[in-house]
């Protein structure tokens, strides 16, 4: 029966509803072509390979145990070295009141401390070798400690430097150290300092140079028989460095005058300082 004058909306008939089922092409049951299985094989190889043994994830995990590794010797260093630093006070107070017993006990404990300690360890090394004058066995860099004094043309620079604890953060990689400089004018002539110029070197023996006018806001005149101090500060990523550098400098009592540089002699930056802790 059909209805007159209404439009149907059904597709035509498709070789499914006419009887026919259409054709398509099939493997044979249970079976691949050769060709076929080794693309599925190769397919599933490649995708447990790149979850498993990830270039990138490799790299990763070797990056955070490096870093895992650069913070426990870090924080192990700093834990060191404020022991040794503890001992020594202690070892002072116990002098100054006379308490000669205990003075000999933490004398006996630094001592030991030294010996376990590798870097104290090569210091006491060192020191001995100096002592002995066998100079050939040492480094030019052996023998620098935390404080420099040069003179340039009767300019003379004095410099010690010392570890901020409360300003550093070992397990990031921060290492802020201070230093004081006097500089004392032992020539007849008045000098004026223009600029300033570092080298800063860090424990991997990165070098950086740092050029500037003046010191800490200055371009002081220095007189005769007078002097000038200022303290400033350098932040390294590594807990030990040096630094050294130059002074530009001109004689200002006569028009003209050229200028020359007056050296500031090398000297560490060391978390472990050295025998004299204080600053100039």
């Amino acid at each position: 029966m059909q209805w007159a004058g209404v439009r149907s909306s059904s597709p035509a008939p498709t070789a499914a509803w006419m009887g026919r089922r259409p054709r398509t092409a099939r493997w044979p049951r249970g079976r691949l072509p050769a060709s076929r299985g080794a693309v599925v094989a190769s397919a599933a190889a490649s995708d447990a390979n790149s979850s498993s043994n990830s270039p990138g994830k490799d790299e990763e995990r070797e990056e955070v145990a490096r870093r895992e590794k650069e913070e426990k010797a870090a924080a192990s260093l700093i834990m060191r070295s404020q022991k040794y630093a503890m001992l020594k006070q202690q070892l002072a107070v116990a002098a100054q009141f006379e308490d000669y017993k205990e003075a000999a006990r933490l004398r006996d404990s630094l001592r030991s401390f030294e010996e376990e300690e590798p870097v104290l360890r090569l210091r006491g090394l060192m020191r001995k070798a100096i002592e002995e004058e066998r100079f050939e066995i040492l480094a030019p860099h052996s023998l620098l400690k935390c404080s420099s004094d040069a003179t340039t043309l009767g300019i003379r620079v004095q410099v010690r430097s010392v570890y901020i604890e409360s300003r550093s953060q070992p397990l990031k990689g921060q290492f802020f150290f201070a230093y004081r400089i006097r500089i004392t004018n032992n020539s007849q002539r008045p000098v004026q300092l223009l600029r300033r110029h570092w080298i800063v070197t860090d424990g991997n023996g990165r070098t950086e140079n740092i050029w500037g006018v003046g010191v800490v806001g200055e371009q002081p005149v220095i007189f005769p028989r007078t002097g000038f101090e200022y303290s400033s500060a350098c932040p390294l990523s590594t807990p030990n460095g040096r630094m050294e550098g130059d002074f530009e400098m001109k004689h200002i009592d006569k028009a003209g005058s050229s200028t020359f540089n007056v050296a500031i002699a090398p000297f560490s930056l060391s978390i472990l300082g050295d025998d004299n802790d204080v600053l100039l």
